[in-house]
Order: C-alpha cells, then structure tokens, then sequence
C-alpha cells in the first residue's frame, strides 16, 4: 500500500487539498499522512526576558491543527491516516517526510506573505525539491 502525503496549515486551500487527498487516497487504496509544520521560536539580542512556547506546547498546537482540518473535511472514512509534526521550515518538513510517499498534495497557497501570487513560497519551494509527484491544489473561483 503505498502513502500520499498532505501539507496542512489551516487556510481554506489546505482544506481543500486535504479533501482530494482523502478522495485519492480512497481510489488508490494508499494510506494517508497528514503534516504540519512548526518554526522553532528564536529571540536575537533582546534585553528583555520573554516567556516563548515549548516545543511541546508547539507540537501540540499543530496536532490540533491536524484533527480540526481532518475533523473539518469530514473525516478520511476508511483510509488509514497517520499524522506528523515536525520542528522548522515547512517545505523542508513536507520534502523530507515525502522521501517514501508516492505522492505529495498541498495547496498552492498558504496563510503568509503576498495574497496576489499564484504560488506561495512553500509551495515553489516543494514543487523543486520534492523526492515524488507532487499535486498543487487551487483555491475556488469567487
């Protein structure tokens, strides 16, 4: 049984992404990982102190992520989904965790930087480096 891999970030084009991933997963007959990403919290010449969240408040928060995106598509029926949550930039998560998947799917934005660009940075940036196919998915038409 092969895996397909999903980038979850909370915006709508995640969930969407999320939704085919389930559906292909489905017709393939392939398990399901979902991701998500946290950055590690760094504070550079402050002169104050600053109380940051752990890694495991970090870690917990994307797990949260995870179950409200999987509870907000409905559910993976009879799929079998697993889940990660990883520390540092999200492309370089999703590129790594992808190694062995047979597919990846993530949305062609996410919820930073310039709403007008086609592509989000994240994006580009898994598109040149991932080790499979990869599936970008759009967001709907107003």
């Amino acid at each position: 049984m092969g895996r397909i891999v999903v980038g979850v970030d909370s915006s709508k084009t995640s969930l969407k992404a999320l939704r085919w991933a389930i559906a292909e997963a489905e017709l393939r007959g392939a398990g399901l990982m979902l991701v998500h990403a946290f950055p590690r919290p760094e504070l550079v010449g402050m002169t104050m102190v600053v109380t940051l969240p752990s890694d495991d408040e970090l870690r917990e928060a994307s797990e949260q992520v995870l179950d409200d995106a999987l509870a907000a598509a409905g559910g993976a029926g009879e799929t079998a989904v697993t889940k990660h949550v990883g520390a540092g930039g999200p492309a370089s998560v999703l590129v790594e965790v992808a190694k062995d998947a047979e597919l990846l799917v993530l949305g062609s934005r996410g919820l930073g930087g310039f709403r007008g660009m086609l592509l989000g940075s994240v994006t580009q940036q898994v598109i040149a480096h991932a080790p499979c196919p990869v599936v970008v998915i759009t967001p709907d038409q107003d």
